[in-house]
C-alpha cells in the first residue's frame, strides 16, 4: 500500500561474521522503497569491506563513517545523510522477517503521523536464550501486542531498538537523536512517551535479535545497570513526579539504594520503606528506613518500587490498590 521512502539507519562495529545474512534480510523485504545509511563506527574487521561489496551491486545501500565514536554519533550520522520519509533502525547483527518493513510502513502511514509503528521480536542464538531473555522477549511482545507499551515504560525499554518505525517529523519533534543519553533507545523510547506518539499494536513477529557473548549491549558500559536507574530518574522527574505528592520509595536492595542516590543528588526528598526488620529505623545515607505501614500515614503519595521479585509486587500492589491508589500512583522500576 505505503510508497513512501524508508531509511533505515543501522551502525556497524566489527560484525563482520554476521553481516551476510543481516543484509540479505534487508535486501529481501517484500517493501522495495527504501534506502539503507550504514555507518561505520570504527570497525578493525572485514565488516566495512561486507558492507561496500553490497552497497556496489544494490544502490540504495549507503556506507559511511561515523563523525565521532559510538552508536549514538553514528546514528547521528546515518540520519543526516537520510532522505526517507519514514524512519527506522536495525542493528547489523540481526534479521529481518521479509514483511517487517511493509508491515510497519503499511500500519504507520494508515495511523498517519503522531504514532509509532512497532513489531514483535525473537531472540535467536547458537548456544540457547537464557530465562531471562525468554521472559524479556515474551514482557515486550504482550504489551506490543496490544499497543500499550507505556504502561510499564520504568520497568525496562519497551520499545525494541530496532523494530520501531515513526515518521521523520515525529522524530525530529522527540530530538532525533540529539541527547547524549544511554542507553539511547530507552531514552529515545521515553521522549516517544513524552510526547505522546500512539503505539500501533503489532501480533507478527518481524524482528530477530540475535543474542551471543560480544554484543555491545552486553559488553558495553553504557548498558549497565546504573545507565538505566539514572534514565529511569531523570525522565520521572521530569514527566511523571507530583511536587504536590509525598514520594516514597520501596525496598532497599541494590537498586533501591542507586535510586536513593539519584533522588538526593537531584535534592528530592522522600521517604524510605522495606520489610526487612534489620533494616527498618536504621539510616542509609541519612534517610531513616520505615515500615511499610508507614504508607498509611501519608496523603496520596507516589511510590517508585526497586522490588524485583514477582510475587512482592503482586502484594505490593495489591496493597497500594487496598489504599485506594492505582497504577497511575505507583510506579515499578524493575
Amino acid at each position: 500500500m505505503s510508497l513512501d521512502k524508508i531509511s533505515i539507519l543501522m551502525p556497524f562495529k566489527n560484525t563482520a561474521e554476521f553481516l551476510p545474512e543481516c543484509l540479505d534480510s534487508v535486501l529481501e523485504q517484500n517493501y522495495i522503497n527504501w534506502e539503507l545509511l550504514a555507518v561505520d563506527d570504527h570497525s578493525s574487521d572485514q565488516s566495512r569491506a561486507i558492507l561496500t561489496s553490497y552497497a556496489k551491486e544494490d544502490e540504495r545501500v549507503t556506507v559511511v563513517d561515523n563523525d565521532g565514536s559510538g552508536i549514538i554519533p553514528a546514528l547521528r550520522t546515518a540520519y543526516a545523510i537520510s532522505n526517507g520519509n519514514l524512519i527506522t533502525r536495525m542493528d547489523s547483527d540481526d534479521l529481518m522477517a521479509k514483511t517487517k518493513l511493509e508491515r510497519m510502513a503499511n500500519k504507520l502511514v494508515m495511523a498517519r503521523p503522531g504514532h509509532v509503528a512497532l513489531g514483535q521480536v525473537k531472540y535467536f542464538s547458537s548456544t540457547g536464550i537464557s530465562d531471562g531473555y525468554a521472559r524479556y522477549e515474551k514482557w515486550i511482545n504482550d504489551l506490543t501486542a496490544n499497543g500499550n507499551n507505556y504502561n510499564e515504560i520504568y520497568k525496562e525499554c519497551v520499545i525494541p531498538s530496532p523494530c520501531w518505525m515513526v515518521y521523520r517529523q515525529d522524530l525530529d519533534a522527540v530530538g532525533a537523536f540529539t541527547p547524549n543519553r544511554y542507553p539511547e533507545d530507552y531514552d529515545l523510547t521515553f521522549r516517544f512517551y513524552q510526547y505522546r506518539l500512539r503505539c500501533i499494536p503489532c501480533s507478527q513477529v518481524l524482528h530477530m535479535w540475535r543474542d551471543y557473548p560480544t554484543r555491545t549491549s552486553r559488553t558495553s558500559k553504557h548498558y549497565a545497570q546504573n545507565y538505566f536507574l539514572d534514565i529511569k530518574v531523570h525522565y520521572f522527574l521530569k514527566l511523571d513526579r507530583n511536587l504536590h505528592r509525598p514520594l516514597v520509595i520501596w525496598g532497599a536492595g541494590a537498586k533501591g539504594k542507586t535510586i536513593a542516590q539519584l533522588l538526593l543528588k537531584n535534592n528530592v526528598e522522600f521517604h524510605w520503606l522495606c520489610d526487612n526488620p534489620k533494616k527498618i529505623g536504621k539510616k542509609i545515607y541519612g534517610c531513616e528506613l520505615l515500615p511499610f505501614t508507614f504508607m498509611e500515614t501519608l496523603k496520596n503519595p507516589q511510590s517508585i518500587i526497586s522490588v524485583a521479585n514477582t510475587e512482592a509486587q503482586k502484594d505490593i500492589r495489591h496493597y497500594l490498590k487496598g489504599l485506594g491508589l492505582d497504577s497511575a500512583d505507583f510506579f515499578f522500576f524493575c
